[in-house]
């Protein structure tokens, strides 16, 4: 379900690069939370999921506008004022940031090998989506740091949280609370803008993308990341997050992007790293 995730998340990222040339970020991302809440609750209401609003499910849910809502405006607006290489690097951190706050805040035991492999997929990560001139200016980076740190503050607590509810229902409740925070953002924006964003230019096709890499980057990354989430400890599972890069640099392949050797390379590494941490989690399950 991790890998799953992750595949979810790279791939919907080049989907979503695509479409934002013909549509405003703030438009696509509440496009995007319509689509993936519309998702979520229809397989809800085929698979007669029950949903107890119960204290643990409005906390699951507030967390919602954490991430994707707070984390993934920041982030867009982070990507205004820098270069996006400088971005994809920054987020590169992620993975290693829900290590130490899964130490901190969770009290994980974080063995010297997991630590390690993590370490060793983050350099394969670097060498993925390093890209010469990575600049960008100091609003930028905070405004990115701090999208990061969302993301990461996300998988710890949603792993604090997450007991016997399904992870179905709780991706579900998260996207709308998303949903609710990406649509007041539309609004403010359009207000302030006098409307220069108008949702009316935009091509049928590009909704259809729109629609597309929401289903995939919220709704099913989120399903599958939380259902993966549950199983697992909090440092294991943002480990996995090193995958998303790898997925979508080799999805650029089919819109006519190249990888270069050293992306193959950090990919190889990567998918080393991550082979040897499932490994070992079977391994510590046996014993």
């Amino acid at each position: 379900m991790l890998i799953g995730a992750a595949a979810c998340w790279g791939v919907g990222t080049v989907i979503s690069k695509h479409t934002l040339n013909g549509i405003e970020p703030f438009t696509l991302l509440t496009a995007q939370l319509l689509t993936s809440t519309a998702f979520l609750f229809t397989v809800i209401l085929i698979q007669r999921v029950q949903m107890a609003w119960t204290p643990e499910m409005r906390r699951l849910a507030a967390l919602g506008v954490l991430n994707p809502g707070i984390a993934y405006a920041l982030g867009l607006l982070g990507l205004t004022y820098i270069m996006a290489s400088m971005s994809v690097l920054l987020w590169a951190t992620e993975p290693v940031l829900i290590l130490v706050l899964a130490f901190v805040l969770l009290r994980e035991r974080i063995s010297v090998g997991l630590g390690v492999a993590l370490g060793v997929a983050v350099l394969g990560v670097l060498l993925v989506v390093y890209e010469g001139g990575a600049t960008g200016t100091l609003v930028g980076v905070s405004l990115t740091v701090a999208a990061v740190a969302a993301c990461a503050l996300y998988t710890v607590i949603a792993r604090y949280l997450l007991v016997d509810d399904a992870s179905i229902a709780v991706a579900g409740v998260q996207q709308a609370a998303a949903l609710v925070f990406a649509s007041v953002l539309f609004a403010a924006t359009e207000l302030l803008t006098s409307g220069s964003g108008l949702i009316t230019s935009v091509s049928a096709t590009t909704w259809l993308w729109a629609a597309l890499s929401g289903l995939l980057y919220y709704g099913l990354a989120f399903w599958l990341y939380l259902g993966g989430l549950a199983a697992v400890s909090a440092s294991f599972a943002g480990s996995f997050i090193t995958l998303v890069p790898v997925f979508g640099v080799t999805a650029a392949l089919f819109i006519g992007e190249q990888l270069s050797t050293r992306q193959w390379l950090g990919a190889t590494i990567v998918l080393g790293a991550l082979a040897y941490v499932a490994a070992k989690q079977q391994v510590d399950r046996r014993e």
